[in-house]
């Protein structure tokens, strides 16, 4: 859904959608959004292409985020997190059928460098990201990807996503060029809080979940910004349980969020132990409306379901500003425009911090 809205800012018209999850087909049919119910699996592309009144090879964008988790396909000697195991092979299925201009691919950041894995789980030399790019070149797209942080594209969050764009047409496509950082000169330029995105919300906050009374006694404890690292020492081991020994460094334990800061990366559950999302003044959790705020979506858009429904679909989407910062790069290549954004860009003096920003895989061209 966010994806969506963003590539819809950006210039673009959604012609349809399609989900498994009822709830989400709901809410975009709440909001005025043309969307099919069902298994990507039982779907045909004439069937996209029939609701959406479109043709083969019209469509100017097919995007999605198809899962590529572990799939056990022993049968055809395929590793069990080989992607052509997963739902990928659907999106491939359809990019394939329908030939969009452009397709863009978004998933979780560690794509770019999970390992293959053999039938038994045994790592190889191989990396899941070879097997996609292989794909894609098997169908004739120049695709370009790395991981983007939605905090760098005025999104009030910190989410690092993989995400791939794809060319049929063999065009100069690239990933945006960050528009906010840190520091900046320009105030706009700066990274968005989480008191910028939700402040106003504090006292009427509307639907939201709650912490059980367990957790909430220590949540008391923390202070703005803060973890269970901020508890009285003499009961930290008590408020962890089986947790107080185990490794990493745990900062969503009882976590305390910050105004002054942007906000973690957004979860489908905000009161799950190990990542907590404590309003940053009040013994709550984010309610269900900044959650939507965190996200970018407009307080008008409806979101149907239970709470919990409502949570998973905010916690799912991606960020509105960094889906807009998407589509108007895909935009500015198809209308010649490119060149301005990289101008205007070099004309703040931060360039430099570019290749820092984006966590560049590379471009790949097929071959002719």
């Amino acid at each position: 859904m966010g994806l969506d809205l963003g590539l819809e800012q950006a210039g673009i018209d959604i012609a349809i959608g399609q989900d498994f999850n009822a709830s989400c087909i709901r809410t975009m049919e709440a909001n005025g959004r043309k969307a099919i119910l069902g298994d990507i699996c039982n779907i045909e592309p004439e069937q996209l292409l029939s609701a959406a009144s479109l043709s083969f090879g019209e469509p100017f964008l097919i995007c999605g985020g198809p899962p590529c988790q572990p799939f056990s396909t022993a049968g055809k000697r395929l590793g069990i997190n080989d992607p052509r195991g997963s739902l990928f092979r659907e999106y491939v299925r359809m990019i394939d059928a329908i030939r969009p201009r452009f397709f863009v691919m978004e998933n979780v950041k560690g794509l770019m460098s999970a390992p293959l894995k053999d039938e038994n789980g045994q790592n190889t030399s191989g990396k899941v990201i070879d097997i996609i790019l292989e794909e894609f070149s098997k169908l004739h797209y120049k695709t370009v990807f790395g991981v983007l942080d939605a905090v760098n594209y005025g999104v009030p969050q910190f989410r690092e996503r993989f995400v791939m764009i794809g060319s049929r047409d063999n065009e100069d496509i690239f990933l945006p060029i960050p528009t906010h950082f840190q520091t900046h000169q320009n105030a706009s330029n700066r990274w968005i809080t989480l008191g910028d995105a939700i402040k106003d919300l504090e006292n009427h906050p509307g639907e939201c979940a709650e912490f059980s009374p367990s957790r909430l006694k220590y949540l008391k404890m923390v202070p703005e910004g803060g973890n269970w690292k901020n508890l009285p020492s003499d009961i930290l081991q008590e408020a962890m349980g089986g947790a107080y020994k185990s490794g990493g460094g745990k900062v969503g334990f009882y976590r305390r969020l910050s105004y002054s800061q942007p906000s973690p990366t957004v979860v489908t559950s905000p009161i799950q132990k190990a990542t907590m999302m404590c309003h940053p003044t009040q013994d709550r959790p984010l309610s269900v409306s900044e959650y939507a705020r965190i996200q970018q979506f407009p307080d008008s858009w409806k979101i149907i379901g239970t709470t919990v429904d409502k949570y998973r679909q905010i916690g799912n989407a991606v960020p509105v500003g960094l889906a807009k910062a998407i589509g108007a790069a895909i935009v500015s290549v198809a209308d010649g425009t490119s060149t301005i954004q990289v101008k205007r860009i070099r004309g703040t003096g931060i360039h430099e911090k570019i290749q820092d920003a984006i966590q560049l895989g590379g471009i790949n061209n097929y071959d002719t």
